[in-house]
């Protein structure tokens, strides 16, 4: 009997590719047509020939003689790592001047006669300070072969072969030496070979006038950024990225009070740019990597420019770049027609302080026309969401679960209407709030009042009603909103967020609710920690981890898992388990809060309150996984549970045995994930012991899993769960978005004088103890 009800039919699984198939499949990137550049930086992952162009102070000390090893190190890392995945890599090197001006040194010292030796100390100082005025050829002819010395160890622990290539200028312009060149390092790269490329500093002629820089057909070689570039297009490379000793592009010289970096620079930009002074060494400057770079792009190369000598960041820029990160500046000719996220972000956190010197009365005002709007433009919502779901299921990727999430009807938009009048409602009594008045001394008052939070960024999938719901909570607490979601809601979002934008209208803060609608990655936007002062998550757990580990700099309020367990004990009522774990599976078992593993007493098991929990799990379809206890009491059990700390997401459950509710209260401490637990019992004894010892966010008492939201627990809406230990925990409404300033007024007599006598001293000796308690 206990078998037949346990084993359900066997389920076969799709075939998977091996390891070494998918491995094979994504070795290289796939040959493309040159000629017109990547017009994103997320297309940049298929770039196959790349150029990295070292600047001086890339490779070279701070004290200019001699090589910067560790950061040289890390870059010939990365390069051997993407030429050993199939890219096409070349470099184009500095660092021959000051590898020679250091050998040059030395070897001047030694070779200083015993008369010169016995000079005065005077003379022996001035000797010393002329040798760094040493020639620049003649230092590069002695440092170039150690240099290709230092190359050749390096690459070589990575298996990777180098050659050395030197040109001047006229190798361009001669068209049998640029036809040898070329021929010279197609071979090159068609043998896994990386070519060294540089100038030959030491016969270098002087550099052609600037007027050959007009044209896209020739630029002359000056430095390594021209050389470079010219390189670039000469072999149609697809990438070509310049390190320097700067993050990128700014609009002003770095360091000074207003100047930003440009995420990405097109070439019609280039009269707003204000340039600083040249590199600390080296021949160029920024203002030559920009007209290089420029003139690369032109000839159908990307280019980036980033900072190849920052330690947090040296020992993954390049790799971070081909995987079309937000590093450094993208030079970009396809110009987006609306404004950048930055923009956005910038345009939010002005709207939203705006937002915040409304009177609560017109923020309700706002939200309430809202909710008017979702009931009058019913039709218009339902219409794009019928394109939506459309060509979800045409496209054949989402889950059920996931349709079900996209999916909207008549009565959801009259719920969701409902839930946003409650909202307003609430607005009368959040922004402002007074939590804690305290008098300090005389004539001077202490209060600490509720204020938003910022700008939020919310990223969600297929949950269309997240832009109302989170639009009027973030307006009702005066939060600036940046709404990121899914392209498969992309028809449902735009219609809601133009109805949420007509609304803010109203009292002229349209801007302060922004539809990311760029193609922006989700790791790029949770960079953004200067601008965005908490993300919000609503999605899969995968989402909820992935916006975890990439927002680094930025708070993250949502739950990675929602591993919620229901336990029955021993003394549970039948009737009351049954309707409850119905509830908690069966009800919506996509939703973060449905149950994902039953805990069942021993004492249970061979009872009738046991077959009948089964036959309803069989009866409504839901695939059962024994845990490992449950399996070891019978010879044959249904599928084996792969891990016990798995979120199912459809109808399919784990069931465990356990000893007791000290067993079960460990058990979901090992395994779950703090967002919502139960038990089902009549013993309010043991309910107490596992309300109290257990120490997720949400813990009932025969009631489902599922009460766990924020309209069941009477917040309006919610923005989400959040398993977090601060902050806002369990389900987080209105009150979760705000946060607390403190308020002082004085009379400015008043003074502290807290350095000769103490704080309390004084406290004690101007006020009455019994007033210094919150008023």
């Amino acid at each position: 009997m206990l078998l037949r009800r346990l084993c359900s039919r066997t389920q076969v699984d799709p075939p998977k590719l091996s390891w070494r198939t998918t491995r094979t499949l994504s070795q290289a990137p796939q040959e493309r047509p040159h000629g017109s550049p990547f017009a994103h930086r997320r297309e940049l992952r298929h770039a196959k020939r790349i150029v990295v162009k070292l600047g001086s102070a890339v490779v070279t000390r701070g004290d200019e003689c001699g090589l910067a090893l560790g950061r040289l190190a890390s870059i010939v890392e990365q390069v051997a790592v993407l030429q050993n995945k199939g890219r096409e890599m070349l470099i184009v090197t500095s660092g021959a001047v000051a590898f020679g001006k250091q050998r040059l040194r030395h070897e001047v010292l030694l070779s200083q006669s015993v008369r010169q030796a016995l000079h005065s100390v005077h003379s022996q100082l001035t000797d010393m300070q002329s040798v760094p005025l040493l020639e620049a050829r003649a230092c590069a002819a002695a440092g170039q072969s150690g240099l290709m010395a230092l190359y050749e160890a390096m690459f070589t622990q990575y298996s990777t072969c180098i050659a050395q290539i030197l040109v001047t200028n006229l190798d361009f312009y001669d068209h049998q030496k640029r036809k040898n060149l070329n021929s010279t390092l197609q071979e090159l790269l068609r043998m896994n070979i990386v070519p060294i490329i540089n100038t030959n500093d030491a016969v270098v002629p002087p550099p052609e006038p600037d007027s050959d820089l007009q044209g896209v057909n020739v630029i002359s070689i000056k430095d390594n950024d021209s050389l470079a570039a010219r390189l670039a297009v000469e072999m149609r490379a697809d990438l070509l990225i310049v390190l320097s000793d700067v993050e990128g592009l700014y609009n002003s010289p770095p360091g000074t009070d207003d100047s930003k970096l440009i995420d990405t620079f097109y070439p019609g930009d280039q009269q707003s740019i204000t340039y600083g002074t040249k590199s600390r060494v080296g021949i160029g400057g920024m203002e030559a990597k920009v007209t290089s770079s420029i003139w690369a792009l032109q000839g159908g190369t990307s280019v980036v420019i980033a900072n190849g000598t920052h330690p947090k960041v040296t020992g993954h820029v390049i790799t971070d770049i081909v995987d079309g990160k937000k590093v450094g500046t993208f030079f970009s000719e396809t110009k987006p027609a609306g404004p950048t996220v930055e923009q956005q972000t910038e345009t939010a956190r002005n709207m939203g302080r705006k937002l915040a010197s409304l009177s609560p009365e017109q923020r309700r005002e706002i939200i309430y026309h809202l909710a008017d709007l979702l009931v009058e433009r019913k039709e218009e919502i339902l219409s794009a969401n019928k394109m939506d779901l459309e060509l979800a299921v045409s496209a054949g990727q989402l889950r059920s679960a996931m349709l079900r999430r996209l999916s909207l009807s008549a009565a959801k938009l009259d719920s969701l209407a409902a839930g946003l009048r409650q909202i307003a409602t609430a607005t009368l009594d959040s922004v402002g709030r007074v939590l804690r008045r305290t008098r300090v001394a005389h004539n001077l008052e202490l209060e600490q009042i509720t204020v938003p939070i910022g700008v939020l960024l919310v990223i969600f999938e297929a949950r269309p009603d997240c832009v109302p719901q989170l639009s009027a909570l973030a307006i009702a607490s005066s939060n600036a909103l940046l709404l990121k979601g899914g392209k498969e809601a992309a028809n449902t979002i735009g219609v809601l967020h133009q109805i949420t934008q007509e609304a803010l209208t109203v009292h002229g803060v349209r801007e302060a609710v922004q539809l990311v609608s760029s193609r922006e990655e989700v790791e790029d936007l949770c960079r953004l920690d200067k601008m965005i002062d908490l993300i919000i998550p609503r999605g899969s757990s995968r989402l909820v981890r992935d916006i975890q580990h990439a927002a680094k700099g930025i708070p993250v309020l949502g739950h990675s898992d929602g591993i919620c367990h229901v336990y029955v004990d021993a003394e549970a009522n039948v009737d009351k388990a049954i309707k409850i774990i119905r509830d908690s599976k069966c009800d919506y078992p996509a939703a973060c809060n449905a149950m994902e593993t039953l805990l069942i007493h021993c004492d249970i098991l061979g009872t009738p309150l046991f077959d009948q929990i089964i036959d309803m799990l069989h009866a409504e379809r839901v695939k059962i996984h024994a845990g490992p206890e449950l399996a070891s009491y019978m010879m044959f059990s249904p599928s084996r549970a792969q891990s016990m700390h798995t979120e199912y997401g459809e109808l399919e459950c784990c069931v465990e045995v356990v000893d007791s509710m000290h067993e079960a209260v460990q058990h979901i401490h090992k395994y779950g994930s703090s967002h919502t637990d139960v038990i089902i019992t009549e013993n309010e004894e043991t309910a107490q012991h596992f309300l109290h010892q257990l120490d997720s966010a949400c813990v009932f008492w025969n009631a489902s899993s599922r009460f766990a939201d924020g309209y069941r627990f009477g917040l309006g809406a919610e923005v989400g769960i959040s398993t977090a230990r601060i902050h806002a925990r369990g389900p987080v409404g209105l009150e979760g978005l705000l946060t607390s300033k403190w308020i002082l007024r004085g009379d400015g007599q008043t003074t502290t004088d807290f350095s000769e006598r103490g704080t309390m001293k004084y406290l004690h000796e101007n006020i009455d103890p019994g007033q210094q308690c919150q008023l």
